[in-house]
C-alpha cells in the first residue's frame, strides 16, 4: 500500500502592526492568530502536516541590532504560541513544525528553535539552529548572533525520537519520522546527512531568507539533498517585505523529493500544499546508485 501524505508549508510574513507602542504580547499574538488560521486552511485541504516558516511569531527582526526584540523570546516547550499551536493540531490531527524565539527558562539562554508537535498535540520536543550567520549581503544586513547563539544541548526533553545525535533529533510522528534543519543549517551538509542517516523522512527547513545567491542556490540544494539522501525536504520562506524593513523576501517555498519538486495543489497565496509519497522513499534509486552502500570510509568520512 502506497503511503502518501498531503503536507503544507506557510509562505507568508509578519502581520502585527509595528506602528502601533511596541508590545511583544499583541506581536506574537497576531502572528499565531494568523498562522492558525492558516493551519486550520491547511488541513481543509487535507494537509495532515503544517511547517511554518523560522521565527514566525514575529518580524524578522534580525535585520537590525535592537535589545526590545529580544523580549519576543519563549518558553519552546511550554510557552504561550507552543499551547496555542498544539491546541490547533490537535483538533485539526495535524502534525506541526513550529519554529520560535526560544528562551531557555533554566539558564535564560536564547536559541533559534523550532517545536515539532504531533497530531494528537503531544509537544514531542524542539530542534535548535546549530548555526548562527551574521553577515551582510547586497540587500541587507543580518545580526542574528546579537539575538540568539548556536545549538546548546541534549536537547531535553524529547519524545519518540529515534536519532541518537544530541543536536539533531528526529521525531516518529503520526505522518512519518520529521527531522528539522533550520535556514542556515541547509548549507552543511553534515546537517542534512545526519538527519537522514536517523532515519528522517522528511525534513522541514524553515527560512528567512533574501538575497541573490540564496535565491539562486534555493531550489538547487534542496533538489540536490533529497536526491542524495531519498528523503524530501521542505522549504519555507517569507514572501513580501515587513515593515519598517525594506527587504523582499523571495518565496519560492516548496517540498522536493528524490525525483525533483512537488507539485503545489493549494489555491492559497499563503500556502504551499503537495502530496508526498512516503513509501518510494524506501524503494532502489531508479538510477541504480548507492551512496551509502558504495561510500569509502577512508574518502568519504
Amino acid at each position: 500500500m502506497t503511503r502518501i501524505v498531503r503536507a503544507a508549508l506557510t509562505e507568508t510574513r509578519n502581520v502585527a502592526d509595528l506602528a502601533a507602542p511596541f508590545d511583544p504580547e499583541a506581536i506574537r499574538r497576531a502572528n499565531v492568530d494568523h498562522h492558525v488560521r492558516l493551519l486550520q486552511r491547511a488541513a481543509s485541504l487535507g494537509a495532515r502536516a503544517v511547517g511554518f516558516g523560522e521565527l514566525f511569531p514575529a518580524p524578522y527582526f534580525a535585520l537590525e541590532r535592537d535589545e526590545r526584540w529580544r523580549s519576543l523570546a519563549e518558553d519552546a516547550l511550554d510557552g504561550p504560541t507552543t499551547r496555542a499551536v498544539a491546541a490547533a493540531a490537535r483538533a485539526h490531527g495535524v502534525v506541526v513544525v513550529a519554529p520560535l524565539y526560544e528562551l531557555e527558562p533554566s539558564t535564560g539562554r536564547r536559541f533559534n528553535a523550532a517545536v515539532v508537535i504531533d497530531a494528537d498535540g503531544t509537544v514531542l520536543g524542539r530542534s535548535r539552529k546549530l548555526h548562527v550567520p551574521s553577515g551582510t549581503n547586497e540587500v541587507a544586513g543580518f545580526h542574528e548572533s546579537f539575538y540568539y547563539e548556536p545549538a546548546a544541548g541534549p536537547l531535553d526533553p524529547l519524545r519518540r525520537n529515534v536519532s541518537t545525535h544530541p543536536l539533531c533529533p528526529v521525531f516518529e510522528t503520526a505522518i512519518g519520522r520529521v527531522g528539522v534543519s533550520i535556514c542556515y543549517d541547509r548549507h552543511f551538509p553534515r546537517v542534512v546527512e545526519t538527519l537522514a542517516r536517523a532515519g528522517a523522512e522528511v525534513v522541514f527547513s524553515p527560512a528567512v531568507t533574501f538575497g541573490a545567491k540564496s535565491r539562486r542556490l534555493w531550489s538547487r540544494e534542496f533538489e540536490v539533498d533529497a536526491a542524495r539522501h531519498r528523503i524530501v525536504l521542505a522549504g519555507s520562506n517569507r514572501r513580501g517585505a515587513e515593515p519598517p524593513f525594506a527587504v523582499e523576501y523571495f518565496g519560492e517555498s516548496g517540498f522536493f523529493s528524490p525525483e525533483g519538486r512537488r507539485d503545489d495543489v493549494a489555491d492559497d497565496p499563503e500556502l504551499v500544499v503537495s502530496d508526498l509519497d512516503l513509501d518510494a522513499l524506501r524503494a532502489p534509486d531508479p538510477s541504480g546508485w548507492d551512496f551509502r552502500r558504495d561510500a569509502r570510509p577512508d574518502v568519504d568520512g
